[in-house]
């Protein structure tokens, strides 16, 4: 089985998705570019003006004297080589080492949200759907309703009011205090909890509604004329199918949650790559914010390109080439 969808793997397509991404890249960062160098205010902009000199002196040591055409090639000469350039608000540190610092943040907090959420808003939709129109479907649904109508940012509030400070059995927010620093299921639970509601309560209608779907299809009419048990039936003929769209949402999802838990990491106190990102904008640190968005971008072609791939092995009638 392993080889059989090994080889339905598109590698034509693998690879030209692959080229295409340099163009989209390099669009990315032109755009980001000159929309940092359009917002009003600098780096170095403050409440007290700094002297004539000082100000030359910044911008003769970050390049920013420089015509802007002469910055842009500077920076993306840089980032081909994997250099995001100096951070212009902490000092002593580059884009690249804040980057190693917050995305395996941002990135555990993602992989256990979408983990958890497959693994139980699969399990949830399959039940509900094999029991359409039931007391556990209608149970299932209203509380999925629930999960998809309250907001994240109100969820998190209340999970730390009621098992943090209430119950005190996770931490309130942070990564700890030294010299117990880092990440921890007492840290990170409350945050992938708030983050898993949602995509647990999304995934579990999509679920439910492939799998009603696709009990009604044909081929399971023949499987059932067969005489195969129901449980074959399910395993081996209707979750297949009934995955499918599973996989074309997982993607973007998975991309969505490791990349957009902004919310959720300033909620929590936590140092990851989103909080970065929203402290370097405020601040005009314009490397900082360069870094993170080439990063997010590069997640976000890159796992949407694996949706693809996976949904090619698991339908042997899609052809991408």
């Amino acid at each position: 089985m392993l080889q059989r969808a090994f080889r339905r793997i598109p590698w034509g397509y693998t690879l030209r998705r692959l080229l295409i991404a340099i163009p989209t890249m390099l669009a990315i960062i032109t755009m980001a570019f000159l929309m940092m160098r359009a917002a009003p205010g600098g780096p170095f902009d403050g409440e007290r003006k700094l002297p004539a000199a000082t100000e030359r002196a910044i911008a003769e040591k970050f390049g920013l004297d420089k015509p802007l055409h002469e910055q842009y090639l500077n920076y993306v000469g840089g980032v081909i080589q994997g250099d995001f350039g100096p951070s212009y608000k902490t000092l002593g540190k580059s884009v690249n080492d804040l980057i190693a610092d917050g995305l395996p943040v941002s990135l555990t907090i993602g992989f256990l949200t979408m983990a958890i959420s497959l693994v139980l808003g699969t399990a949830l939709g399959i039940f509900a759907g094999l029991r359409q129109n039931s007391a556990a479907d209608f149970s299932v649904m209203g509380v999925a309703m629930v999960g998809i109508s309250v907001p994240s940012f109100v969820i998190g509030p209340i999970l730390i009011l009621v098992l943090a400070l209430g119950a005190g059995i996770f931490a309130v927010g942070g990564l700890g205090t030294y010299p117990n620093i880092g990440m921890s299921w007492h840290n990170m639970t409350l945050p992938v909890l708030t983050l898993s509601l949602a995509q647990i309560a999304i995934i579990s209608r999509l679920m439910r509604a492939s799998i009603i779907e696709t009990m009604r299809a044909n081929h399971i009419r023949t499987a059932r004329a067969k005489g195969l048990s129901e449980w074959d039936v399910i395993t081996r003929h209707a979750l297949p199918s009934a995955l499918l769209p599973l996989v074309s949402y997982a993607g973007p999802a998975m991309a969505r949650v490791m990349t957009g838990s902004v919310v959720i990491e300033k909620i929590f106190g936590l140092p990851g790559l989103g909080s970065y990102f929203v402290d370097g904008a405020l601040n005009r640190d314009y490397t900082l914010v360069m870094g993170a968005i080439i990063v997010y971008a590069g997640l976000i072609i890159l796992l949407n390109l694996v949706a693809d791939i996976l949904y090619a092995m698991l339908d042997p009638k899609v052809k991408y080439d």
